[in-house]
C-alpha cells in the first residue's frame, strides 16, 4: 500500500510534466524525440517530416502505409479535433494520395486537444511514420522522483493512453523502479524489472537496451521526463518506440545549447514569451484572478490561497527578486490585456525588491493602462511603509491589505462580485 500510495504521488508529478509548456522545462516535438531515440540506438518506425501534402504523398510513397501525425506540443493528438472538423491528429494512411489528401486538410489548421488551450495549436509540421506491427500497446517513461531524490521509470503494459487514466483504469498495472543516476540501468536493476512486471526473457531482452538508450539520453541532455508511449510489443517479444514525448530542464539551457536550439517557440503562448523578453516568468492558467508576485514561492503560495479560497488563477507570474519598476508594469501590461481577468492581486515581499518602487509601478500602470479590475495589494519588507503612503496618497481606489490570507480571500470575493 505505501508503495502504491508512492507511485500514485510520482504519476501525478508526471502527469504535470506533460506538455504543454511549463515552468523550467523544454518539450521537444515527437520526431525530434525520435531522432534522439535512434542516435541513441534505441528503435524507432523510420519516418519523415513534412511540411506540405506533395512531400506527405513523396513519404508515403516511399515508406508505404503510415502514421500521419500533427506535430505540435501537446497530449491526446489521437483524440483531438481541428478548426475544419477533421477528427484526430494522429491518423492512419494506406496509400500516397489518402497521405496527400489528409495532409492537405491538416497543416494550416489549429488542433484542439484535451491538453491544449482553447484555441488550439498551429499544425505547420506533421510527421509521416511507418506503420509498425504490434500485439500491445505498453507504456515506459523515466522522470525524476521528488519524494525519494531519484530518477524513476515507469511501466505499464496498458499504453496507448495517458498515464493519468492508465493509473485511474489500471492502477496495478502500474510500476515504478527508482535507481541511482550515477550507475544508471543496472542488470540487477533490469532483473528487478522484469521479475516484478513479469517479462518473458525476450522481452527483458529488448527492453534493457531500450531503457539504456533513455539513460543516456536522460542523464546527457538533463531530462526531466522522457515518455514512450506507447511502446509497441511485436509478437516476438521486441519493443518499437512508436510515440515519444521529451522534457528537459529549463536550468540546462547554457549547457544544452544544441537541444535548446530545438525549442519551437510558435507552438508556445505569446504571452509567456513576451514576459520572458521582459525577464518575468510568466505562465498562463484557467482562471479569472490575475496575480503580481515576487519570488516563485511565494508566487506558487499565492496561487494556492487563492484556489483555497475557492478562487482560480488566470496566471502564475513570479516578476523575480530584482524586478525593477519597468518589468512590474509590463508584468502589469500582459495581466490586464487578459480579458478573463475579474481582479487582481500584487502579492509583494520586499527583500531586494523595494516596496516603494513596486507602488510607483502600481500607480504608473493604472494612469498608463487604464485598470478597470478592481486590485488587491498586499506590500511587506523593505520600504513598505513608504509603498502604502504612496499608494494612499495616489486613491487609487486599492483594496490594502498586510495579512496574505486575507489578501487572498478578498480578491476572490471582488473576482466573484465583478
Amino acid at each position: 500500500m505505501v508503495l502504491q500510495r508512492a507511485t500514485h504521488r510520482l504519476l501525478r508529478s508526471a502527469a504535470k510534466a506533460l506538455p504543454r509548456q511549463q515552468v523550467r522545462q523544454l518539450s521537444i516535438h515527437e520526431y525530434q524525440s525520435h531522432k534522439l531515440l535512434s542516435e541513441f540506438g534505441a528503435p524507432v518506425p523510420k519516418g519523415r517530416l513534412v511540411r506540405t501534402p506533395d512531400e506527405a504523398r513523396s513519404a508515403v510513397s516511399d515508406l508505404g502505409p503510415c502514421f500521419i501525425k500533427a506535430q505540435v506540443l501537446d497530449g491526446g493528438r489521437a483524440g483531438g479535433v481541428f478548426d475544419n472538423g477533421v477528427q484526430g491528429g494522429v491518423r492512419a494512411v494506406r496509400d500516397p494520395e489518402e497521405a496527400a489528401a489528409l495532409a492537405s486538410q491538416m497543416l494550416g489548421q489549429r488542433l484542439r486537444t484535451r491538453r491544449s488551450p482553447k484555441e488550439g495549436h498551429a499544425v505547420n509540421e506533421l510527421y509521416v511514420a511507418e506503420t509498425v506491427p504490434f500485439d500491445a500497446e505498453w507504456y515506459l517513461a523515466m522522470t525524476i522522483d521528488r519524494s525519494n531524490y531519484a530518477p524513476a521509470i515507469i511501466i505499464s503494459k496498458k499504453g496507448g493512453r495517458d498515464i493519468d487514466v492508465i493509473a485511474q483504469e489500471h492502477p496495478e498495472s502500474v510500476h515504478t523502479f527508482n535507481f541511482g543516476l550515477s550507475e544508471g540501468i543496472t542488470p540487477a536493476l533490469v532483473s528487478d524489472i522484469s521479475s516484478k512486471v513479469g517479462l518473458s526473457a525476450a522481452e527483458t531482452g529488448s527492453l534493457a537496451p531500450i531503457l539504456s538508450s533513455m539513460y543516456q539520453i536522460f542523464s546527457q541532455k538533463d531530462g526531466t521526463l522522457l515518455e514512450v508511449n506507447p511502446l509497441a510489443h511485436s509478437p516476438d517479444g521486441s519493443f518499437t518506440c512508436l510515440d515519444a514525448t521529451f522534457t528537459f530542464d529549463n536550468s540546462a539551457v547554457h549547457r544544452q545549447r544544441d537541444m535548446f536550439a530545438l525549442r519551437d517557440r510558435s507552438q508556445e503562448v505569446a504571452d509567456e514569451l513576451e514576459a520572458e523578453r521582459h525577464g518575468l516568468l510568466y505562465v498562463k492558467m484557467d482562471g479569472d484572478i490575475g496575480n503580481v508576485v515576487n519570488g516563485a514561492g511565494l508566487a506558487m503560495a499565492t496561487n494556492d490561497a487563492i484556489g483555497f479560497h475557492g478562487g482560480a488563477n488566470s496566471n502564475f507570474l513570479d516578476a523575480g527578486g530584482k524586478a525593477t519598476k519597468e518589468t512590474m508594469q509590463q508584468a502589469f501590461g500582459i495581466i490586464t490585456r487578459d480579458p478573463r481577468v475579474k481582479a487582481i492581486l500584487v502579492n509583494i515581499y520586499g527583500g531586494l525588491t523595494r516596496c516603494d518602487m513596486i507602488a510607483e509601478s502600481i500607480i504608473g500602470a493604472s494612469k498608463e493602462l487604464d485598470i478597470r479590475v478592481p486590485m488587491v495589494v498586499r506590500l511587506q519588507g523593505t520600504n513598505s511603509a513608504e509603498g502604502l503612503r504612496l499608494l494612499a496618497e495616489a486613491n487609487l481606489g486599492l483594496h490594502v491589505e498586510s495579512d496574505f490570507g486575507r489578501a487572498a480571500q478578498r480578491v476572490v470575493e471582488l473576482a466573484k462580485a465583478a
